[in-house]
């Protein structure tokens, strides 16, 4: 396995490296304390990147566009101080897979870093209590995090896990729990014995239950229906 760490500080560097190193043996470190370093040690042979946004020569997260563009193949997890909801909805926005804010535990970093080398995206929990707007139509970040009913943009009914029973069929809220997981279409059809192209035939019903774009806000607006629920 090969993994780059990019980030302007030597002392977060090799802590990261030291606790991924617990996903194995014989894995080679690519690390970069700027971005001209970055953009000269990435490669398209890498098993991930983990990248800082504020370091040496970044312009907002152009130098995550730029990885991005030149590597699109590469898995991508921005590591960073930041905790605004809106610069990680931006970043997960990128195509990033993964937004892991550096006052998270080490144990959660590798737990995050293991989903995403499995295929599937890390949201960081605090997003489901500060959703932007068009994430649920008509959320609040109040009653989210209250665990109230979501109001739907369209003006009927209610946006919870029961309500959405009623109108997705059994199968489509099997493929929603998984989905609230992070996990891959490969292994929510795995786990539930069915094939990846059933598995977005389900996911494109759910989106429109959901009233979201894509994948990254579904799996946002999941987990918040799921938080919800649990609260």
């Amino acid at each position: 396995m090969k993994i780059l760490i990019a980030d302007d500080h030597r002392l977060v560097i090799e802590a990261v490296k030291a606790k991924l190193s617990e996903l194995g043996a014989g894995i080679e470190f690519v690390l970069a304390l700027s971005v001209d370093e970055l953009l000269a040690g990435a490669t398209d042979d890498l098993d991930l990147a983990l990248i800082d946004l504020n370091m040496p020569g970044a312009d907002g997260q152009a130098h995550i566009d730029e990885i991005r563009r030149r590597h699109p193949a590469v898995p991508v997890i921005v590591l960073s101080g930041y905790e605004d909801p809106s610069i990680m909805r931006s970043a997960l926005e990128r195509g990033v897979l993964g937004f892991i804010p550096k006052a998270y535990s080490p144990e959660v970093m590798l737990s995050a870093v293991r989903l995403v080398l499995a295929g599937g995206v890390y949201v960081p929990p605090m997003m489901l209590t500060a959703l932007p707007p068009g994430i649920v139509a008509g959320v609040s970040a109040s009653s989210a995090a209250a665990g109230e009913p979501f109001a739907r943009g369209n003006g009927g009914g209610t946006q919870t896990l029961e309500h959405l029973r009623s109108v997705l069929t059994e199968r489509q809220v099997e493929v929603l729990q998984l989905l609230s997981q992070g996990k891959p279409n490969k292994l929510i059809g795995r786990s539930l014995g069915i094939s990846e192209g059933t598995v977005k035939i389900h996911l494109a019903a759910i989106f429109r239950a959901l009233n979201v774009r894509n994948r990254t806000e579904a799996v946002v607006a999941a987990q918040a229906l799921t938080e919800a629920q649990q609260a």
